[in-house]
């Protein structure tokens, strides 16, 4: 049997993260005079994290330039335009990711302003910056989306007067929470989805906006590295232009959906799998409460919320081909 979902174990795992919100959040209030520039960099799931941030940032802030690399590109790009006024956040979970701990040593002699974003003070990555944010160990997948949320936060609502800042930094702490109730709320649902998908060995992922960033967690990070299958995130404003000629009756696709600007997007693409398949799966954020998260904000958080809906699937899947989740076969194994 899959592991019973533990509310309290999930609520532990963040508060070391809760705990310094507001710190995070004045920091980049203090550097935000300093930047015209933010860079996100990282690889796998923090890179997708990422993803968000970046999008939001872009869509809210007329004052700052935002663009997401992962370290071995961004190293090889050498950015132009990394400067005094740029800021790089770096970010690795275990702080031991080898092109993100090279990309802070690339960094390190140049003006630029630098954050790295790591669980334990004794990681690489944390030697390797100045004065690193600390998630703490064991940290919730959620925990690197709520620390950047709070660094965009900051220098948005210095930058650009964001008027959204006191609505995130009341509903971050909730997070948590939030989580912890949609593990347990989605139990009946993920042991039937994970019974109608146990056969499969490719599925199709679609999503929109900031919702690709789950699309791609759990499509690759879990499903992929995890579990082995064939696992194909798509973007939804992409699928027309080619993707969508792979669906007949049968093809399983993951369809999540978001409450941001693109939810026009994803909505054809569920218009269109509805019509042709028959083995349709439909994550909508807007199905879930989200108790404690102001309205405004939801959209903000919407991604972690349905990739905690979507782990207990994957959860049950493992139990299924019977390939614990921890099963790899060449990461941290060989060389590569």
């Amino acid at each position: 049997m899959a592991t019973d979902v533990n509310k309290q174990a999930i609520l532990d795992s963040y508060a070391a993260v809760v705990g310094q919100l507001p710190d995070v959040a004045a920091r980049a209030r203090a550097l935000a005079g300093e930047i015209d520039r933010v860079y996100l960099v990282g690889c796998g799931g923090p890179n997708r994290s990422m993803l968000p941030v970046e999008y939001w940032i872009e869509h809210f802030s007329a004052a700052l330039e935002v663009r997401r690399y992962f370290p071995a590109e961004f190293i090889r790009l050498n950015p132009r335009r990394l400067d005094a006024r740029t800021l790089v956040i770096l970010g690795s979970k275990s702080g031991t990711t080898p092109e993100t701990v090279q990309a802070a040593e690339f960094v390190r002699g140049k003006p630029c302003k630098v954050i790295g974003i790591t669980e334990k003070a004794d990681s690489l990555l944390a030697h390797a910056v100045a004065d690193p944010i600390l998630m703490g160990a064991g940290a919730g997948g959620g925990a690197m989306l709520m620390l950047l949320l709070a660094l965009a936060g900051g220098l948005m609502v210095e930058r650009d007067k964001w008027p959204l800042f006191g609505p995130l930094m009341r509903s971050l702490p909730n997070l948590p929470q939030v989580l912890a109730d949609v593990s347990a709320g989605n139990e009946a649902r993920a042991a039937e989805d994970a019974r109608l998908l146990k056969d499969d060995r490719i599925l199709y992922h679609i999503a929109a906006g900031p919702m690709f960033s789950t699309a791609y967690v759990w499509g690759v990070c879990v499903l992929m590295e995890m579990q082995w299958m064939h696992s194909v995130p798509l973007e939804a404003a992409e699928f027309f232009h080619g993707p969508f000629e792979i669906v007949d009756q049968n093809t399983p696709i993951v369809l999540m959906k978001g409450e941001d600007p693109s939810r026009p997007l994803i909505e054809r693409a569920e218009r269109f799998c509805k019509k042709y398949t028959e083995r349709l799966f439909i994550y909508d954020s807007a199905d879930y409460e989200m108790k404690g998260i102001d309205k405004e904000i939801r959209p903000l958080v919407q991604t972690q919320v349905v990739q905690q809906a979507l782990r207990r699937v994957s959860d049950r899947l493992a139990v299924w081909h019977n390939h614990p989740l921890s099963t790899r076969r060449y990461m941290w194994k060989t060389e590569y």
